[in-house]
């Protein structure tokens, strides 16, 4: 992985930002995607922080726990006020966000579909960090697609937010190399990275009012759909580069898998990790043979190449390196 273009510059007086009163920002975010563009424009001087919103607490786990989100623990670290509304549908939560006076909304992956009486509220814009180069991959899952498609370059845009989905205006945007064998949670982190950094560029160019918003063209948009728990099933009679993008667009969640028969005739599901596609061809034998190990990994075939997995998972059980799997479940051991 690699940004793409000059990086940008860490200081505010690089952006002209200086001896400008900082901007009433209210951050909106759940996952730690949006956690980790915050912990950057906390220490970002020409933004104020005033308040956080996130999504209510969720039970999770065996014990059924509620859990914070990941924003929301780096606001209380930060001693910053929570409001977590279900919606806005109550005019009284639309309300509260209006006498915060926030001059900007930071939106990033909140979860919410924002009605226009938020996107009203800030004197200046409601700002999105969305994870694609608009207008491609508009949606809830673009880093998943643009690996699953097989892309070498995804991004960051900063939009103003309007009523469609990811359709507005685009203030910044900066690309990052999808390297081969990165895969959706390397590039999560690498543009969760890129887009706090893009979002304080953002702010202060707003900041000293030398911006521009460009349209996006709606012929380009592309749309990417939520993941579904039922795409991770690998079809092994597809060719290994496909797989192989489909296994790296999977994990870590949902995680790509297949249902493998042992010699005992039990079927065993078993979780595949990402790994590369031979040189070699596939041997005449039905896609979605285990071979067994070679150099460490495991060989699976596929209609066209052999695919190497470093580690499986069976289900119900911990993930095993292709050593123990082969030593375990086909009794390879050396």
């Amino acid at each position: 992985m690699e940004e793409l273009g000059n990086t940008t510059p860490s200081s505010p007086e690089s952006w002209g930002a200086v001896d400008l009163k900082p901007l009433r920002t209210v951050f909106m975010g759940t996952p730690d995607f949006a956690a980790e563009a915050l912990n950057i424009l906390l220490k970002f001087d020409a933004a104020d922080v005033v308040a956080v919103y996130t999504q209510p607490d969720r039970p999770c786990g065996r014990g059924r726990q509620c859990k914070p989100s990941p924003v929301k623990e780096v606001a209380l670290q930060n001693d910053i006020p929570v409001f977590q509304p279900v919606n806005f549908k109550d005019a009284a939560d639309v309300e509260a966000l209006a006498a915060l006076k926030p001059d900007v909304l930071v939106v990033a992956a909140y979860g919410l579909i924002l009605p226009q009486s938020v996107l009203d509220v800030p004197t200046k814009l409601p700002l999105n960090i969305h994870a694609s180069l608009l207008p491609k991959y508009r949606g809830a899952a673009p880093i998943q697609r643009s690996i699953e498609n097989g892309d070498v370059v995804t991004g960051i845009s900063i939009m103003k937010m309007e009523a469609g989905l990811d359709t507005g205006p685009v203030m910044v945007q900066r690309a990052l190399r999808i390297g081969h064998n990165d895969h959706a949670g390397t590039i999560h982190d690498e543009l969760a990275k890129l887009g706090g950094i893009c979002i304080c560029e953002a702010l202060a160019r707003l900041q000293t009012g030398a911006y521009d918003l460009k349209p996006q063209d709606d012929e380009l948009a592309t749309y990417a759909k939520k993941l579904e728990k039922q795409e991770g099933e690998i079809d092994w009679n597809r060719p290994a580069e496909a797989i192989h993008n489909q296994i790296r667009a999977m994990f870590p969640w949902p995680g790509a898998f297949f249902d493998w028969t042992n010699a005992d005739g039990k079927a065993i599901r078993l979780n595949v990790a990402p790994g590369e596609v031979s040189e070699e061809s596939a041997p005449k034998v039905a896609p979605g043979t285990i071979l067994g190990e070679i150099d460490g990994r495991l060989a699976i075939t596929t209609a066209d190449r052999i695919y190497l997995t470093p580690e499986v998972k069976p289900q119900g059980k911990k993930a095993m390196d292709a050593t123990a799997f082969a030593c375990g479940y086909m009794k390879e051991c050396r």
